[in-house]
């Protein structure tokens, strides 16, 4: 069993930087990937930003440049720092991991962490 809780979301003015925490509790984190998703209102859900075991990382070409994802083992915690914020940033992040056991796929997901961007 995996538990994702994020924090760190809030309102912040175009061009202000937030840095968002998702803590991992349960299984071995530390072998996982780990992925932040954003969903805007009226939107689908996409995919932000990926850090595998390894720190290679991935990001979407809307932030790139912009965000930075990051992870810390030892706390069992990823990050996303997020600059230079757009209006269009404004959504609900969550932070996600796949877990298979037993040859079965499992989607984790935390609760999610409102971010506003005022322009």
């Amino acid at each position: 069993q995996v538990q994702l809780v994020e924090s760190g979301g809030g309102l912040v003015q175009s061009g202000g930087s937030l840095r968002l925490s998702c803590a991992a509790s349960g299984s071995i984190f530390s072998t996982h990937p780990m992925d932040w998703y954003r969903q805007a209102p009226g939107k689908q859900r996409e995919l932000v930003a990926t850090i595998s075991s390894g720190h290679s990382t991935n990001y979407a070409d809307s932030v790139k440049g912009r965000f930075t994802i990051s992870r810390d083992n030892a706390k069992k915690t990823v990050y996303l720092q997020m600059n230079s914020l757009k209006p269009e940033d404004t959504a609900v992040y969550y932070c996600h991991t796949v877990v298979w056991f037993i040859g079965k796929r499992g989607d984790y997901w935390g609760q999610g962490t409102q971010v506003t961007v005022s322009s």
